[in-house]
């Protein structure tokens, strides 16, 4: 490999030098060229030699497969068991087919070819046959490809001692997986199989894993195992390393091991000791988990309500169709994801007839039929423009409807809940009355534990975002000239207009920009849950609550509001043991904390209310 190495950077220097004898002085390269064509064709070259070294390395492992299929039974067992620490897919595939009866011997001038059967057959029912040893489909003298039926060769035989060591070495292989997560999981699959032989198997690897998670699983495992060992003290050993490990898994173990009558008294105290303890770190993680579970639906919340907070706590309106701004911006991220894929489509026909004909309307938008990460990427596209949707909503509500209203509580409350009703009936005449489901990315998938807490990315995904999301609006509000028409308006409207401020313009641009907010909030949403028409109606109530506890018009208090509930709504719900009891409470501890603070943690006064 050295040698070719060299060769391809000699080959690529030659020719640079006859490229720039072949130039003139006025056509010469830039000095920089030559640098970049070695350091390309070393990389090159590199990339060749690993490939070569791994075609290599899947050789000698076929060889060395092909060689203990063919030996006698007497060499099998040992020759199985040195296959264990090859980790190679190969390996496993070719005694997994041994096991069921799949490895063939096909046998042609005196020479044993062991074989397997693709499992894609053609009309007569045969399939091609692929050889162990180098992976190539069999062929005959004329380089034919030979087909066979699995009645047409003769199958390779076990006994119940090579299944023992065929069965260890497949548990070898997986625990040498390069996957950590695949290791963990066989690691966790021998630590429940109560054979004391595994704890040999595990130690081995033990020896050579790298990962702490790993590691960590290794030794729960071993020491789940030595609980049903002979020995009182190794017991007791176990039932401390568990303890020592805060090992969930081990409860069910140590619990019957403490209640086993027949077991040592020193053994029961150690099952005893290490159970408590295991229970605390259990009640500990219950506790955080549902510390995170509250910060999450906090989060949710509060990009819920911070859109309600300007549109109601700023401008002063009621607007009872802010629960629909939520559902278009989920609504969006549903037409998102569909233009991605196949395309999107709908029509609507009205209870009307013109000259006989019904009439009715639709539209059709092809799919870009994307696939793998350009398709993962939709909902990134689908962020601003849910944004987009729901803030063009909002300014045509506004224009159309809010600004009649404004001072008339009353009246905006009635029109905003008949808007409400009117666009509910939209959404089901264009995406039905059904939900809707809309398909997590990958990345948005799956979740990662910190000290046995379970954390789902898209939860964390929106806590951050909504961090986000309050830092840019603080921005938007104290930083900029927007923010500062925003707060004048916001303290009187009428010396605002005397000071020049448009206050027409100032009312579209927040009343668009909650709604916008309200529309991101739709987004997200459309990550945890279905998407219907009333998705939005689900927390339009616990938005309005959330604003009014935290002061009318506060951002700040907003923030601490939605936390706050969203956190004890999760607690007391474990407190409780019921999700409407918990609900109960808090309703009632926000009742009586508006009896004692009528304006919010966070009151406003403006000069118009002096």
């Amino acid at each position: 490999m050295d040698q070719k190495r060299g060769l391809c950077v000699h080959s690529v220097s030659v020719q640079t030098r006859r490229g720039e004898q072949g130039r003139g002085p006025k056509t010469s390269a830039p000095f920089y060229k030559e640098p970049i064509l070695k350091f390309l064709s070393i990389l090159l070259c590199g990339i060749l030699s690993v490939l070569a070294a791994q075609a290599q390395d899947e050789s000698a492992v076929r060889e060395k497969l092909a060689h203990a299929v063919l030996s006698g039974s007497a060499d099998q067992p040992k020759l199985v068991g040195e296959l264990a620490d090859t980790g190679s897919k190969i390996v496993h595939d070719v005694l997994i087919a041994w096991t069921r009866d799949g490895v063939f011997i096909f046998e042609t001038n005196n020479v044993r070819i062991p074989v397997l059967l693709e499992e894609q057959t053609d009309a007569n029912g045969n399939a091609r046959a692929i050889r162990i040893d180098d992976g190539k489909f069999l062929v005959d003298d004329q380089k034919k490809e030979l087909h066979f039926a699995a009645t047409d060769l003769n199958a390779l035989d076990t006994d119940a001692r090579l299944r023992t060591v065929i069965q260890q070495t497949l548990d070898s292989l997986a625990l040498s997986d390069p996957d950590p997560d695949a290791r963990e999981n066989a690691i966790l699959k021998l630590g429940n199989s109560h054979k004391l032989n595994n704890i040999s198997v595990l130690q081995a690897r033990l020896a050579k894993e790298k990962n702490p998670a790993v590691v960590r699983a290794i030794n729960e495992a071993i020491a789940m195992l030595q609980l049903g060992d002979a020995d009182p003290q190794v017991q007791i050993t176990a039932a401390q390393q568990l303890a020592a490990l805060k090992s969930i898994g081990s409860l069910d173990m140590l619990k019957a091991l403490a209640e086993n009558k027949s077991s040592p008294p020193a053994v029961v105290q150690a099952a005893k000791i290490a159970t408590s303890r295991i229970n605390e770190h259990v009640v500990a993680v219950n506790f955080f988990g549902t510390i995170f579970r509250g910060l999450s639906l906090g989060s949710i919340l509060l990009i819920v309500t911070l859109g309600l907070a300007i549109t109601f706590g700023l401008m002063g309106i009621i607007n009872m169709a802010h629960g629909e701004m939520i559902a278009i911006g989920a609504y969006t991220t549903y037409v998102v994801q569909n233009l991605f894929g196949s395309g999107f489509a709908f029509s609507i026909n009205l209870p009307f007839h013109f000259f006989g004909h019904p009439v009715g309307f639709g539209l059709s938008l092809p799919g870009m039929n994307a696939t793998g990460w350009w398709y993962e990427s939709y909902f990134l596209f689908a962020l601003p423009l849910s944004f987009l949707m729901a803030a063009l909503a909002g300014l045509a509500l506004e224009r159309s409807v809010i600004r009649f209203l404004y001072r008339r509580p009353l009246e905006s409350l009635l029109a905003t809940w008949g808007v409400s009703l009117v666009m509910q009936q939209l959404f089901r005449m264009v995406f039905g009355a059904n939900n809707v489901q809309v398909s997590s990315p990958s990345w948005l998938l799956g979740h990662f534990t910190l000290n046995d807490v379970s954390m789902g990315y898209n939860r964390v995904f929106v806590i951050v975002f909504a961090v986000l999301i309050v830092i840019g609006t603080w921005m938007l509000l104290t930083k900029t000239p927007l923010g500062l028409l925003i707060r004048a308006v916001m303290q009187n409207r009428d010396m605002a207009s005397c000071m020049g401020v448009r206050t027409a313009r100032v009312n579209m641009m927040t009343f668009a920009f909650g709604s916008g907010l309200a529309g991101l909030a739709g987004a997200f949403l459309s990550q945890i849950g279905n998407v219907g028409p009333s998705l939005g109606q689900s927390y339009i109530v616990d938005s309005f609550m959330t604003v009014v506890v935290g002061g009318v018009g506060s951002i700040v208090g907003t923030v601490y509001a939605a936390v706050g509930i969203g956190t004890s709504d999760q607690v007391l719900q474990q407190v409780t043991g019921s999700p409407v009891t918990g609900k109960i409470v808090v309703l009632v501890c926000i009742i009586l904390f508006l009896q004692w603070k009528p304006g919010g943690l966070f009151s406003i006064r403006s000069r118009s209310l002096d």
